[in-house]
């Protein structure tokens, strides 16, 4: 077998409860594989945005324990699961980010290849309420009712048990949101925008960018022994300025390897340019 071909006519599983195979299956399709929807585990288990569970490790960590999961209850060889992540940018500070894992684990050829995507485009947002006026004006900004909320009480005490997810309508927000005022002991609600793919579609579409990363990396073969997820390892800066020829902050190189073979490749001017705009370089720009 090509190890191009590697993949094709094999059974591949998806462990999610949470609709990502309407995003992750067309993409993935194009590898050849046979896609399988395992939707009987409770995911959640794995960790909550809503902190009922804490997710255990690194987000990989998170994804590899749900696709070797995946591979223990059906006893399929290709597993593949999703994660996702948000909290400040890396790179942009005091910007909200959502990044997004999708990996695909093979138990047969030992493979474990990774689709990653980050994004600023998220409603990921709270707000503690005092009113269903207050609450009203907060969830109109987050692209309610097509983007679900969460409800609960700010302070709850003794009602730490009362928690509402998945609200997408103006009543039952309503209805919801006067619960936990009554039941918060600061007389407030918390609503957050609810994270999971299923009721959140700017999350949704940032997956699908993931598994189309995750494809591009499949098909990435190596030139030394053509093994799948040839991809990128490092970023190297110093593009010079167009104006100063000085090294900047822009990448001017990427390292690609090899998984199996660990053969490197060097790849300069990856962006199609051999100098940098002087807006971006400290000398020039300071």
């Amino acid at each position: 077998m090509k190890h191009s071909d590697i993949f094709r006519k094999r059974t591949a599983v998806l462990i999610t409860k949470h609709k990502k195979e309407e995003v992750i299956f067309p993409v993935l399709s194009q590898t050849g594989m046979n896609l399988k929807l395992l939707d009987t585990i409770d995911t959640d288990t794995f960790g909550t945005f809503t902190r009922e569970i804490e997710r255990k490790g690194t987000q990989l960590e998170a994804a590899r324990c749900k696709a070797l999961k995946a591979i223990e209850e059906t006893g399929e060889s290709i597993a593949i699961a999703s994660e996702g992540s948000f909290g400040a940018h890396p790179t942009i500070f005091f910007v909200s980010a959502n990044v997004e894992l999708v990996l695909l684990i093979d138990t047969l050829n030992n493979i474990e290849i990774a689709g990653w995507e980050i994004s600023t485009d998220t409603n990921h947002s709270h707000s503690e309420v005092s009113s269903v006026k207050e609450a009203l004006k907060f969830v109109n900004q987050c692209g309610f009712p097509s983007h679900a909320m969460v409800v609960r009480p700010n302070t709850a005490g003794d009602n730490s048990l009362i928690l509402f997810k998945g609200i997408t309508s103006e009543k039952m927000l309503k209805e919801v949101v006067k619960k936990s005022i009554a039941a918060a002991q600061d007389g407030k609600a918390l609503i957050e925008t609810d994270l999971r793919a299923i009721y959140n579609p700017k999350r949704m579409k940032v997956i699908e960018k993931a598994a189309i990363n995750l494809l591009i990396k499949i098909t990435s073969l190596c030139p030394e022994c053509s093994w799948p997820g040839f991809e990128i390892v490092e970023w190297i800066k110093g593009l010079p300025c167009e104006n100063c020829s000085l090294p900047t902050r822009q990448t001017l190189k990427h390292i690609y390897q090899c998984k199996k073979c660990h053969h490197k490749k060097e790849v300069q001017y990856p962006d199609g340019e051999i100098f940098c705009d002087p807006t971006f370089c400290d000398f020039c720009n300071p």
